[in-house]
C-alpha cells in the first residue's frame, strides 16, 4: 500500500462525495497516513483516522447518516426559528450529531486524541493522526485541534474527538456554537465552523524546506458549472435558493462565506494534488437529501478520484512543484 496524507474540504451534506473519493483511493492502493478536515470534512477525516474502511464509510454515509436527524430542535423550540437563532445563536442544538459521532467512534474504541498520538513524530502537524479545524470567535482565531487545545485550557490528549468535530461542523446560524470555559482563566470561547477561516486546509501537513516522502491529496467539492475550481462558484453554479426572510439572508451569507474562502488562495501547486469532486447541485444544508441523490453524490466522489489517479504521478509533482520550494506554513 502507498501512503498519503488526506485533507477533506468542508461542505455540509455535500461531504457525502468525500466518502466516495476515499473509498476509491483505498481500492487503488492508498493507505491514509495523517488526515485532516473542516466541518463535513472533519467528520470524514475522523472516521478515516479511527480506522473505518472504504466500504464501512460508504455504509455510514448512505445508510446510517440520517441528515434530517442532525437538524434537531434547539433548546427552546417553542420560540420558533427566529427566536431560537437569537436566544441560542443557532437553529439546531447539535446534540443528536454529537451523540451519533460518539457512537461511530466508540464502535472502533477510539474516542480521544491521545489514542491517535504518534510519539515518534518530530513534525508538529504529525503528532496526531487527525487534525480538525475550527474557528474561535472569542479570539478571532483559527484552531487546529488537538494541537491548539491548550488555547482553550485543555489537554490535547484528553480532548474528545467527537467534541472537536462538533466544534468544526457548527455552521453559523444552523447550529448552536460550542461554548467552552477555560478552566485556568475563566474566559469563555465561542467556537464555530472551521470553514469561516479555512475550509480546505490542504497546507496543513506540508513539510518545510524539503521534498515530501509521500503525497498529500486534497478533496475539493466543486459546484456544477464551476469550470475553474480555484475560483468560488458563480451564482449560476447551483440552483438559486429563495431569500424570503432576514433569517434566509443570514443563512445564505454564512454558507457563501465559508465556501468561498480558500478558493481565492489555492495556488496551482496545491490544486495539482487536489481531487475536484462534482457536487451535482447538492446544497450544503440539504438535510432532506433523497437516498438516490446521496448515492449519486457518493459515486461522483469515486469517479472523481479515479479520474485524478489516471494522470497522477508523485515524482512529476515533486519535480515540478516541490523540488526547490519551501512549503507554505500555516496561514495567519
Amino acid at each position: 500500500m502507498a501512503r498519503a496524507d488526506l485533507v477533506f474540504e468542508g461542505g455540509g451534506v455535500k461531504g457525502i462525495g468525500l466518502a466516495g473519493a476515499y473509498r476509491e483511493l483505498r481500492e487503488r492502493g492508498y493507505e491514509p497516513a495523517c488526515v485532516a478536515g473542516t466541518s463535513a470534512g472533519a467528520i470524514t477525516a475522523a472516521l478515516v483516522a479511527v480506522g473505518y474502511s472504504g466500504p464501512e464509510l460508504e455504509d455510514v454515509v448512505l445508510e446510517q447518516m440520517h441528515f434530517t436527524e442532525f437538524a434537531d430542535h434547539g433548546r427552546f423550540g417553542f420560540l420558533g426559528e427566529v427566536g431560537e437563532a437569537v436566544v441560542t445563536r443557532g437553529l439546531h442544538s447539535g446534540r443528536y450529531f454529537l451523540g451519533w459521532m460518539r457512537e461511530c467512534l466508540e464502535h472502533k474504541r477510539i474516542t480521544h486524541f491521545g489514542q491517535l498520538r504518534d510519539k515518534s513524530a518530530t513534525q508538529e502537524s504529525r503528532r496526531y493522526r487527525l487534525q480538525v479545524v475550527a474557528s474561535d470567535l472569542s479570539t478571532r482565531s483559527m484552531l487546529v485541534l488537538p494541537r491548539d487545545a491548550d488555547q482553550l485550557g485543555l489537554d490535547p490528549d484528553e480532548l474528545e474527538i467527537a467534541e472537536a468535530v462538533r466544534m468544526s461542523m457548527s455552521i453559523p446560524v444552523f447550529f448552536e456554537p460550542v461554548t467552552l470555559k477555560d478552566p485556568r482563566t475563566g474566559a469563555s470561547h465561542v467556537i464555530v465552523d472551521g470553514g469561516i477561516l479555512s475550509n480546505f486546509p490542504v497546507w496543513l501537513f506540508d513539510c518545510q524546506g524539503r521534498s515530501p516522502e509521500f503525497p498529500t491529496f486534497g478533496m475539493l467539492l466543486v459546484a456544477p458549472g464551476q469550470s475553474a475550481p480555484l475560483i468560488p462558484a458563480s451564482a449560476g453554479g447551483e440552483a438559486a435558493a429563495p431569500i424570503a426572510s432576514d433569517l434566509d439572508f443570514v443563512k445564505a451569507m454564512a454558507e457563501t462565506m465559508m465556501e468561498a474562502h480558500d478558493r481565492l488562495y489555492l495556488d496551482q501547486a496545491s490544486f495539482a494534488r487536489t481531487i475536484p469532486i462534482p457536487t451535482l447541485g447538492v446544497r450544503t444544508t440539504e438535510f432532506a437529501i433523497p437516498h438516490e441523490r446521496a448515492r449519486a453524490l457518493f459515486d461522483s466522489g469515486r469517479h472523481a478520484a479515479a479520474r485524478f489517479l489516471e494522470s497522477w504521478d508523485f515524482d512529476t509533482y515533486v519535480q515540478r512543484y516541490r523540488r526547490d520550494a519551501v512549503a507554505r506554513s500555516r496561514p495567519v
